[in-house]
């Protein structure tokens, strides 16, 4: 039978059929693949070094291990962890019920410089191999330490991408050139506070991959420090007899640029602590250079037999957290002191420089020349069993949220590559001998009842032009007014090869130089109450502003330029339309709680004198200012027992103290004693400064300074106390204090507060 040939013919209809069958199954495909991607959890490798990073990275670790169906969790121990010494504190995370992927021995004993560069380099070398097996999609790596530079420097080459927390940061000491190095191989930022976001950005990182998240300990310790057995766990650490803010919690590291002066600053605190008598638990310090000699001196000291310390290498954080809340006061130079502690408002001393640059609360008093037993003693005095108000200046309790939420959103399709948002930069051909030469100066205001001023000054207190202009009687006249003559001195600048690095402004009245705002007025400068002065500066010129009163600067000027250059302790007092000055005290201007102290022309010398503008009655301001006298002067002109033989008045010429003065000068008694009782009132105030601060030099400024200066040197030497008998008194030789003072603050002087 013969065989029918196949037909390969097949209906167009079919045809189109199949090829509409095969695009829908090959569209399910990529679909389904697709979906797979985006269900694909997201594999987290968090790597913990030491005790003080894992309290940060615990609470993000609990939040990724909450949300398995979103994420994958890998846990790497490396460092400080694994070392007996410093109490083998891995095991706490597997009390925490995490499993540790891989365990990293990396640390090179010795506690040298050497030994940390060992350390970094051993780590390197292991590094690769773990992170090969892991393969996660992104690392957290957290802070500063020499051990995380080798985690993010492994990971970058890897090309795997690194979140990198707390960056941003600034503490003064190597761990900023550390830090700083983990920023530009980090892909991703997660930052505690608005300073360290700027400071990130202006390191030209991308800003769409910066998270301001806060601080991830603050969501464990905002939410745990009440706890009810918290007295049970204080005694399980210091004894039974111990109660609560009657004990120090003590924490000190080495500082691996300075390592025989932080040896030194230990051993001074550790003497100083003996000597105050008080339960103290001391913890040893970390793994860095130095800390071998520390633990050296902590023992020939005694501080482990000691009854009053107890000396451990580890507390677990929940502890931890009740240990510094209930403290009467934490002392050292831990991170803790100036970022945990201030949540509880406890008092903190920070000795030394390991943390100058960091942000602080006012809870946090900083010995940073930290020389001698007794200055640290009298620190300890200050400080403890005092309570601050709580701060949140490093989170708010809700970090960990935003950080998982951050990490969905990392598209792992992006290229991997880094991008840098570099500024503008102009093309320079060549650098210019006058750019090289180029004044270092300040831009300074002198807010005064009558003229507004601004004034380029230099470094060297040379004022290199000067702007006046009758100050106006309203607000938005006033500010305008004065944005203009800035804008103008600032343009002006280029031209006199002068770089303006701030401005400063001196008023009249009570300032709060933190915030740059005027608080209360004096009666001569109207509508000038509650004005933020530092933010529309700041705005219009793009330059960091000071403020202060003219007191103050007045005493920052002679501190700078005049007589107090090289003076520790003396006071400035401005004679001139009222009665000012300000303090300096152990090198420091002296502001007080409210920001109203050296208000001197409101000493007090009699009970029944005459009427202040303040509203008192006998203050040394209605006696020897100048309003005071041109009171006096009308008084006794109305009375016409002012003028004598000599004087050439006329009858339309307004009556002054200048006239007084003259009178006197010529003989007229009732004018001479009108004097005398000011300069009296003026001298009793001053002894009365000379026996609370007890400066080493009073400065007398203003235009009554040298009519003041022999009548007040005379009233020290007959009723000052023998101690004070011999203190000097001179007249200043600055023609411009109130703009040389607002300068110097830009030139030298940043409102701190500073021990």
């Amino acid at each position: 039978m013969e065989r029918q040939p196949v037909s390969l013919w097949i209906n167009p209809h079919e045809l189109y059929y199949l090829r509409m069958q095969r695009a829908k199954e090959k569209l399910d495909k990529t679909k389904m693949e697709d979906k797979n991607q985006c269900q694909r959890k997201l594999r987290v490798c968090v790597a913990t070094c030491n005790r003080a990073d894992y309290s940060k990275l615990a609470p993000i670790m609990f939040g990724i291990k909450k949300q398995p169906e979103e994420f994958d969790l890998e846990v790497m121990v490396l460092g400080s962890h694994l070392i007996d010494d410093y109490g083998n504190t891995f095991r706490m995370i597997e009390q925490d019920d995490f499993d540790i992927g891989s365990k990293l021995h990396t640390i090179v004993r010795g506690e040298d410089e050497a030994a940390m560069v060992e350390s970094v380099g051993l780590a390197l070398v292991k590094l690769p191999d773990v992170l090969q097996r892991l393969r996660p999609d992104i690392l957290v790596v957290h802070g500063d330490r020499f051990d995380a530079l080798a985690l993010a420097t492994a990971a970058a080459l890897m090309n795997i991408r690194i979140l990198h927390l707390e960056g941003g940061e600034v503490s003064g000491t190597i761990d900023d050139s550390i830090r700083h190095s983990i920023t530009k191989l980090a892909h991703y930022h997660a930052c505690c506070t608005r300073r360290a976001e700027q400071h990130l950005i202006a390191m030209c990182e991308d800003h769409s991959r910066i998270l301001l998240a806060g601080c991830p300990s603050y969501d464990k310790l905002l939410s745990s420090n009440h706890r009810d057995d918290y007295m049970d766990i204080i005694r399980s650490w210091l004894g039974d007899k111990v109660q609560e803010r009657d004990y120090i919690v003590a924490l000190q590291h080495p500082v691996t640029t300075d390592i025989q002066h932080s040896i030194k600053i230990y051993g001074l605190m550790l003497d100083a602590l003996i000597s105050f008598n008080k339960k103290t638990l001391i913890l040893f310090p970390n793994i860095d250079a130095g800390s071998k000699e520390m633990v050296r001196v902590m023992r020939k000291k005694g501080i482990e037999q000691h009854p009053n310390f107890r000396a451990v290498k580890h507390i677990p954080f929940e502890q931890f957290i009740q240990l510094v809340s209930h403290a009467g006061c934490m002392i050292g130079n831990s991170s803790c002191g100036v970022r945990e502690a201030g949540a509880f408002g406890t008092p903190v001393i920070n000795l030394g420089t390991r943390q100058t640059g960091r942000e602080t609360g006012e809870n946090v008093l900083h010995v940073r020349d930290a020389d001698t037993q007794n200055k640290v003693y009298h620190a300890l005095e200050l400080q403890f069993g005092k309570r601050y108000p709580c701060s949140k200046i490093y989170g708010d309790g809700n970090a960990v949220p935003r950080i998982l939420k951050f990490l969905r959103t990392i598209d792992l399709d992006e290229p991997l590559q880094k991008t840098f948002c570099f500024p503008i930069v102009k093309d320079s051909i060549s650098q210019d001998i006058d750019h090289i030469l180029e004044t270092q100066s300040a831009l300074a205001i002198d807010l005064g009842g009558t003229n507004l001023r601004v004034a380029i000054v230099s470094m060297r207190g040379k004022i290199v032009k000067k702007y006046t202009q009758p100050n106006p009687k309203k607000y938005e006249d006033r500010m305008q007014l004065m944005l203009k003559m800035c804008t103008d001195a600032t343009r002006d600048a280029v031209s006199l090869n002068c770089r303006v690095l701030g401005v400063g402004v001196s008023t009249g009245g009570r300032v709060n130089p933190q915030e740059g705002v005027v608080l209360h007025s004096t009666k001569l400068i109207e509508e000038w109450s509650s004005v933020d002065l530092r933010t529309p500066i700041a705005d219009v010129l793009q330059l960091p502003v000071w403020v202060d009163n003219d007191g103050n600067c007045a005493a920052l000027a002679e501190k700078k330029f005049g007589h107090g250059k090289g003076v520790e302790n003396f006071v400035t007092v401005i004679t001139g339309t009222g009665i000012g000055g300000g303090i300096i005290h152990q090198n420091e201007l002296v502001h007080g709680s409210t920001f109203c102290a050296a208000e001197l022309g409101h000493i007090m010398v009699s009970l029944e004198g005459p009427q202040c503008s303040c509203g008192s009655r006998g203050c040394i301001e209605a006696y020897a200012s100048g309003m005071a006298l041109q009171k006096e002067a009308k008084r006794l002109h109305d009375e016409d027992r002012l003028n004598v033989d000599g004087m050439d008045m006329k009858l339309t010429e307004p009556i002054t103290a200048a006239h007084l003065i003259n009178a006197a000068k010529l003989g007229n008694c009732e004018a001479d004693a009108v004097l005398n009782k000011a300069s009296t009132a003026l001298g009793v105030g001053i002894v009365n400064m000379l026996h609370i601060v007890n400066p080493s030099l009073v400065i007398l400024s203003g235009i009554l300074a040298s009519l003041y200066q022999a009548p007040v040197q005379h009233i020290i030497s007959e009723r000052a106390l023998v101690s004070a008998k011999n203190i000097k008194v001179v007249t200043s030789e600055l023609e411009e204090p109130a703009l040389l003072g607002a300068a110097s603050m830009v030139l030298d002087y940043a409102t701190r507060r500073t021990y």
